[in-house]
């Protein structure tokens, strides 16, 4: 399980470095002026829904395919599964971001919260536990 674990977290941390790069590099956060809040009208409501949008279809497709994994499985079995369902969730969230970060670079803080989010989706044991657990419980 160990060596799984690792190897899920390796992924994350990649996916996570790279769009944390991205953001320096095109978005320029290294000049904190990108940062300011945008003004949202009705011609740009389209980037405050990308995160929501992005949020809601990642878990929405995350448990979506952790409901198709056997309860009668080991942990060890469903770790494939899981990171399946892992990256797909991670996918959204990377490419809300990056939608972001090329078609409007004014609405860059919606992009990093998006990014804070994918950090904080860092895969533990007692995470992925907690995450097969509460599916077979009903939450």
């Amino acid at each position: 399980m160990n060596e799984k674990l690792k190897t899920i977290k390796i992924i994350h941390l990649a996916i996570c470095a790279g769009t944390i790069l991205a953001y320096f590099m095109i978005g320029e956060l290294y000049s904190l002026d990108n940062l300011k809040m945008p003004t949202i009208d009705s011609t740009s409501i389209v980037y405050l829904a990308i995160p929501i949008i992005a949020f809601f279809l990642s878990n929405f497709l995350f448990k979506s395919q952790l409901k198709n994994i056997d309860p009668k499985l080991s942990l060890e079995d469903k770790f494939g599964a899981y990171q399946t369902a892992s990256l797909v969730r991670w996918a959204v969230l990377e490419g809300a971001a990056f939608i972001i970060l090329f078609y409007n670079i004014d609405y860059l803080i919606f992009g990093i919260l998006i990014i804070i989010y994918l950090v904080l989706l860092v895969p533990t044991e007692d995470r992925i536990k907690r995450d097969l657990d509460s599916l077979y419980l009903g939450k």
